[in-house]
């Protein structure tokens, strides 16, 4: 079941599974949840954001990759992102 879950994690889009962990956190945390349900909601969760993360971190290296120095040569530099 877990393998099922994880192909159909691939196919869906940032925007759609950091909308989904939304929802999920909003869910969790109202404390409404039967236990077993909140622990499959808990597991769902952390699938999400590992999808985002796996996301966001192909998006930097492509970000890193299209950065260009003088003479329009690509040259890989890191990503700097200002802390919230």
């Amino acid at each position: 079941m877990a393998s099922k879950t994880s192909s159909k994690q691939k196919n869906v889009c940032f925007e759609e599974a950091l909308g989904k962990l939304e929802v999920i956190v909003k869910q969790l945390e109202a404390g409404e949840l039967p236990l077993e349900e909140a622990l499959d909601k808990f597991g769902e969760g952390i699938a999400n954001a590992k999808l985002c993360f796996e996301q966001l971190n192909t998006a930097e290296t492509q970000i890193d990759k299209i950065l260009q120095q003088e003479q329009g040569r690509l040259v890989e530099q890191p990503l700097i992102v200002e802390g919230n």
